[in-house]
């Protein structure tokens, strides 16, 4: 069963990447939720980073505030797809400095990068990756995306009533 981590630099991230945990489970989908400081428990970094693929992991999720480098190290040092979250922090210039820091990653050492704050995004991209070799997975996400499109027909429906 695969499983997905979801990281974080502080326990102040954790209402961001709450809905990261949220859509995995709906998709039953095992998460791991740690804190890893890239600043302060550097050794913690290299050790989840270097290790998580034999744990059972299959995608991380790295979110980060401020400088974020949480995301690019992880996947520095990670053969598994890293997706980042950027997290509008209160040390933060309005979300830009995270975002360019998950964003401009360089060649070579890729960080797939959502939206800021945007941790149900990182969610769902983390469950498709695995339904690309899952097939129960993969139905979950059509099942899931086909609920999408009713919405929007349902709320034109109903605003047309």
């Amino acid at each position: 069963m695969s499983k997905v981590a979801i990281i974080m630099g502080s326990i102040s991230d954790m209402p961001v990447m709450q809905d990261a945990i949220d859509i995995l489970k709906g998709f039953d989908i095992a998460v791991e939720v740690d804190i890893v400081s890239a600043h302060r428990t550097p050794e913690k970094l290299f050790d989840f980073s270097k290790n998580a693929h034999t744990r059972g992991i299959s995608v991380i999720i790295a979110g980060a505030g401020g400088a974020a480098h949480l995301p690019g190290m992880v996947a520095s040092m990670s053969p598994l797809p890293v997706i980042g979250v950027p997290v509008k922090s209160s040390n933060s210039i309005d979300g830009w400095d995270s975002v360019l820091s998950i964003l401009q990653m360089p060649g070579g050492v890729p960080v797939a990068t959502v939206a800021l704050n945007g941790a149900k995004n990182a969610g769902i991209l983390a469950a498709q990756i695995i339904g690309s070799s899952d097939k129960s997975i993969l139905d979950k996400i059509i099942a899931y995306k086909e609920g999408l499109k009713e919405a929007v027909y349902q709320s034109s429906e109903n605003l047309n009533k």
